[in-house]
């Protein structure tokens, strides 16, 4: 079993940063990757930036490329994603994701954290 906790999001202004953390715990050496997905109202869920548990391969979408870095503590089985140049179309839900099966980005896996809500308005 693996549980995955999301840290505070909350209100930024264009052009801020923000950083959220995930906390996975259970069977963490069972990762092949994690990633960050968020969902704005009336989208669906996009996967947003993405690493391989075991090596550095990472994924990001394109509409963040060059302003969000994803990164990993693997002593602390935390992850993060730092977010820079925020933009009010960043606004959602952001919610961290594991999987234990593969490390195609196109899949998301099983596990999901509870999600935190990011909004960059001024």
């Amino acid at each position: 079993q693996v549980w995955l906790e999301e840290s505070e999001g909350g209100l930024v202004q264009p052009g801020g940063s923000l950083r959220l953390s995930c906390a996975a715990s259970g069977n963490v050496f069972s990762f092949h990757k994690v990633g960050w997905y968020r969902q704005a109202l009336g989208n669906e869920r996009e996967l947003v930036a993405g690493i391989n548990w075991r090596d550095s391969n990472t994924y990001y979408g394109d509409s963040v490329k060059g302003r969000f870095t994803i990164s990993k503590d693997i002593v602390k089985s935390m992850v993060y994603l730092q977010m820079n140049s925020l933009k009010p179309e960043d606004t959602a839900v952001y919610y961290c994701n594991a999987d234990d099966r593969s490390t195609t980005w196109d899949i998301p896996g099983d596990y999901w954290g509870q999600g935190t809500q990011v909004a960059v308005s001024s």
